[in-house]
């Protein structure tokens, strides 16, 4: 029988509320939902949304503290000290769309709020929503249920300051299993501080607050000290802070009225191309930008009246007009930060010196590579290449995978495995070089990195990947771990962005087979081996001692795209600044310093 085709008439055609529309396109208006367990799940954005209008006020200059609370419950209470909203208008501010006071440049004359949407977002996405507004001694309330209004008062409030109070707890239907992580509320608050020099926010009576704004979130940012002091300049409008440190790559956040532009735009793109007139002007010289921007690290942040962003979530600057005049401006302040400091002036050429010397060594190397790999083969030999590869720019290829295995016949059994498709196999010819005191010519000198490199496609930048997922897979020995140490050293080591940006995923391998006549588990740990021991009866006990004893036929279970286990590495951001320490330790070439550690945390088990 026919399926019947459904009539599309009028009755089809909805309207929805602001507020229905809000909780059933969620992703529009906050990004992801997520659990609390990544920076920018939702619920850390809706926090966001609620600060930045406390923020808003500081800026115009009303109220210097911010008091924040999260209960065990996920309960979130903030209190601004500002003007505090006209009662008059404390219901439509909080849940009528394209209402509010930042339409009025009078009012606020630098805010990110300039789709009146925040605030309604929350209150829609909250279980529960309550506003208050102090003025003048009185105090007006609304109560909201998921964007709903229950009640609203009005009573006086004796000794209490102006301001506005915000309390809200996150939806447990739309966020499913929210917790907020101190740390990562922590991390967002410490970003507002350094952005507001002078506002103290209080988080459950934790102060933090910044005297030296972006000086102190590059510091945060390096863990310590970058080759010189960062240089830095502030006015009412403008901040940037800039230096060298010893990494490969560059790292630059951007900030529009106190906002964390993640995606950049204009004022990041001018930042970059004026600190590179701004050097060369000074030292008189024709840096290329690369030379001076590589192992930077910088920060601006701006202060606009009409800031154009592309979405809700405010991620990337559109505002072309202003470039030309902020490339001008930074330059000029660039050269005079130079001037008067000359002795960081000298540190910083230096390293721009050092820079374009390894580099000009790199091209001889380089070319000598690439002709030595021309003379073996046009193909890369060590790897089997998939069919499909990424592109980043137009987000293709997502599927797409490379396997990095450990010997010949560990990629056997991989190449056998896979979908030819989407995956791709590269085998190491043994351990990979140790480079963690060794600088980028040794890529080119090392043919296993050169070819590893030229596989991925990241020789020129880490936005031409091949594979949307690096995935080392090494025995579970020790060996293995070692050889997953090396390639981890490397990737960190010179392209930090593959790690950063998630990129990088080790695959989980089984240690055990577990199996009788009509049952066959796997089991990736002893507690798994020993209940699949109790549940299976009587059980045959393989135990893995590598990759290459899994037969091709079993090898395909653990690299399907529906039973694959994959671990992602990941860093968080606050901790990058650890990389170079955590090398020089553990891979570098302090071996008694490390014996030493090893021998004083030494723990050995009792025998029973």
């Amino acid at each position: 029988m026919a399926k019947s085709t459904p009539i599309y008439d009028e009755s089809k055609i909805q309207t929805l509320s602001s507020i229905d529309h809000i909780r059933k396109r969620t992703g529009m208006y906050i990004g992801r939902t997520g659990d609390g367990s990544q920076y920018d799940d939702g619920i850390y954005i809706l926090l966001k949304e609620v600060i930045d209008n406390a923020v808003d006020e500081f800026i115009m200059g009303f109220g210097k503290k911010i008091d924040i609370s999260i209960s065990p419950e996920n309960l979130v209470t903030v209190r601004d000290h500002g003007r505090g909203i006209p009662f008059g208008k404390i219901v439509d501010c909080v849940s009528v769309i394209n209402t509010g006071g930042k339409f009025n440049d009078d009012v606020f004359q630098f805010s990110v709020g300039l789709n009146g949407v925040g605030t309604k977002a929350v209150n829609a996405l909250s279980e529960r929503f309550t506003v208050r507004s102090f003025r003048d001694g009185e105090m007006a309330e609304a109560v909201f249920a998921r964007g709903e209004l229950l009640k609203e008062t009005r009573t006086p409030a004796p000794g209490e300051s102006n301001g506005t109070e915000v309390s809200f707890l996150p939806d447990g239907e739309i966020f499913a299993g929210r917790t907020f992580r101190p740390e990562l509320v922590r991390k967002r608050l410490r970003l507002y501080a350094c952005l507001q020099a002078g506002l103290k926010l209080v988080y459950n009576g934790e102060t933090i607050e910044s005297a030296d704004g972006l000086t102190d979130l590059l510091l945060d940012e390096l863990g310590g000290g970058g080759v010189y002091p960062p240089l830095h300049y502030r006015d009412r409008t403008l901040e940037i802070a800039f230096t060298h440190t010893g990494r490969y790559s560059e790292t630059f956040f951007s900030f529009v009225n106190g906002q964390y532009t993640s995606d950049g735009g204009t004022h990041l793109s001018a930042f970059r191309e004026g600190l590179v007139r701004g050097v060369n002007e000074y030292a008189k010289a024709k840096y290329d930008g690369d030379d001076v921007r590589e192992s930077m690290v910088g920060a601006i942040a701006i202060r606009l009246k009409n800031p154009v962003f592309e979405s809700q979530t405010k991620n990337k600057l559109g505002n072309t007009e202003i470039r030309a005049d902020l490339v001008a401006r930074i330059r000029d302040i660039v050269v005079d930060l130079l001037h008067r400091n000359p002795e960081t002036a000298a540190a910083l050429v230096a390293k721009v010196e050092e820079t374009r010397a390894v580099r000009s060594e790199i091209q001889t190397v380089k070319k000598l590579s690439k002709e030595r790999a021309k003379s073996v083969s046009i193909r890369i030999p060590q790897l089997k290449d998939s069919k499909i590869h990424y592109d980043k720019r137009r987000e293709k290829g997502l599927e797409s995978t490379i396997f990095i295995t450990e010997g010949l016949s560990a990629a056997g059994s991989v190449t056998q495995s896979r979908d030819a498709r989407t995956q791709a196999v590269f085998t190491l010819r043994g351990k990979p070089l140790n480079v963690a005191e060794l600088d980028r010519k040794a890529i080119y000198a090392n043919e296993e990195l050169y070819n590893l490199m030229r596989a991925l496609n990241v020789e020129e930048t880490v936005d031409t990947l091949r594979f949307r997922r690096i995935v080392m897979a090494t025995d579970a020995d020790v060996d293995g771990l070692h050889i997953r140490n090396l390639l981890l050293t490397f990737f960190l080591k010179f392209f930090s962005p593959l790690v950063m940006q998630g990129y990088v995923y080790i695959l989980e391998t089984p240690l055990f087979r577990v199996r009788n006549k009509r049952e066959t588990r796997y089991c990736y740990s002893e507690a798994e081996r020993d209940r699949a021991m109790k549940e299976i009866r009587s059980p045959e006990v393989t135990r893995f001692k590598g990759l290459g004893e899994i037969s091709p036929k079993e090898f395909k279970y653990f690299i399907d795209e529906k039973t694959m286990r994959l671990t992602k590495v990941a860093i968080r951001r606050e901790n990058e600044g650890q990389i170079a320490p955590m090398f020089k330790f553990y891979m570098g070439r302090n071996t008694p310093e490390r014996k030493n550690f090893i021998m004083e945390n030494l723990q050995i088990e009792d025998e029973d």
